[in-house]
């Protein structure tokens, strides 16, 4: 807790992130439940303190690796003048969906003031004040501006966006003039949000016309259960292939057929290409328990998943060759990380772009260098893939580099094993 009783928010290592703080944004809105507040309207204010990690951004002094508050003031006083709600609840969490949209965002608190509001004794302000992150969601949607179109009446949401990267277009987009006393910046309808995204596999579909946002009455004796569908700009497919680098390892069980195996299957993943492999490395055990060396491998391709979906079909190969994950960093039959994907820079509590270690692995790097000696990682930490390779520093621990893996049994990988205990020496470098 900070000296002004807010709760701090943590990343996944338990560190306090950074804090971006807007105050004091005010716009003229319509929300109440008397008829005169709609018909007059009246002034709101909104403060606004978003959680993230600022260091990629501070590092590269660059705009587009943090949160431009800017834009971001612009769509809360969007919220606070667009569609009417009957309660100020609903406003404070259409601002936080709004601010969570981001995906470098983890947390927010939003508070929303309502000075003039309509009570008989004399007081200072009302204010609803609310905390949200990806482990409590907001109980609305996002704002996201609407399209100039023809008024008419709609039986169902119709989305909005078509933007890549992120889920909420820039400011000043056409929007649809509201009906009654509000400004033409509204909110898109309820289940719109999940509409502009890929559905999550296995998601209710409300038949041809699309999801229904109308309830269902429930059977007598069954039970309501209450779910929420969490989606950020990862989970929204690109617009066009997208460049993706992945970083394979192993070190139970036959090593060097499971990573054949599971560039095969990354090669049959529907919406995956693969371009490239990487020569296999074995290398040393970095972090975690005593262990077998492990052969790594780096795979380029190009996909037209989302960067989540992505991830899911990774964990799925995983899982498909017997991967557990019972010890951070402990031996495996299988791991895929998803190093890179396009120039999307990202924390999420499931996933991080680009991946928030490659900077100074080696295992990854030199495989890397060796399929792509132009490469580049971008973000914190990054540069030319080559250089950070050569003082990576886990350096010494690349054994060797074998070619023409995919096609050839390497002679140092033996026994049930199919790794190579710590220590024992391999084939002369077939490549540098």
């Amino acid at each position: 807790m900070n000296d002004e009783g807010r709760q701090d928010a943590l990343d996944t290592s338990g560190r306090r992130l950074d804090q971006i703080r807007l105050t004091g944004i005010t716009a003229l809105g319509y929300h109440g439940v008397f008829e005169h507040e709609r018909r007059e309207g009246q002034t709101f204010v909104a403060d606004v303190v978003v959680h993230l990690d600022t260091r990629r951004a501070a590092a590269r002094d660059d705009l587009a690796h943090t949160l431009n508050y800017g834009e971001l003031a612009e769509q809360v006083a969007a919220v606070l003048s667009g569609e009417p709600v009957e309660l100020i609840e609903t406003v404070a969490e259409r601002i936080a969906a709004t601010v969570l949209a981001s995906g470098v965002v983890q947390a927010v608190d939003v508070a929303v003031h309502k000075p003039n509001a309509p009570i008989q004794v004399p007081f200072g302000d009302v204010v609803v004040a609310i905390h949200r992150d990806r482990s409590k969601l907001p109980a609305a949607e996002p704002y996201v501006a609407r399209v100039a179109q023809e008024a008419q009446p709609v039986s169902r949401p119709v989305p909005t966006s078509t933007a890549t990267f992120p889920v909420t277009p820039a400011p000043g987009a056409p929007v649809v003039p509201a009906s009654g006393p509000a400004p033409a910046a509204s909110l898109v309808p309820s289940g719109a949000w999940s509409d502009a995204v890929a559905p999550a596999p296995g998601a209710f579909s409300g038949g041809p016309d699309g999801p229904s946002t109308e309830l269902e009455p429930v059977p007598a004796g069954e039970a309501v259960v209450v779910g929420e569908l969490v989606t950020d700009s990862l989970d929204q497919e690109p617009q066009e292939p997208v460049e993706v680098v992945l970083a394979l390892g192993a070190n139970l069980g036959p090593a060097q057929d499971t990573l054949r195996d599971a560039v095969t299957d990354l090669a049959r993943t529907p919406g995956v290409e693969v371009r490239d492999v990487s020569a296999l490395a074995r290398t040393s055990a970095v972090g975690g328990p005593e262990q077998s060396d492990y052969l790594n491998t780096v795979v380029l391709a190009t996909t037209t998943l989302s960067p989540r979906a992505l991830l899911r079909a990774t964990q799925a190969i995983e899982n498909a060759h017997g991967r557990e994950r019972h010890e951070r960093w402990g031996p495996r039959t299988l791991d895929i990380d998803i190093v890179l994907y396009g120039s999307v820079l990202a924390v999420t509590d499931d996933l991080e772009l680009p991946h928030p270690r490659a900077h100074e692995r080696a295992f990854v790097l030199q495989p890397w260098a060796q399929v792509d000696p132009d490469a580049i990682l971008p973000g914190l930490g990054g540069g030319p893939v080559g250089a950070l390779a050569a003082t990576a520093p886990d350096r010494d621990g690349v054994r060797w580099l074998a070619l023409d893996w995919l096609t050839t049994a390497i002679p140092a990988v033996s026994g049930d094993t199919g790794a190579v205990p710590a220590g024992q020496p391999g084939p002369e470098a077939q490549d540098t």
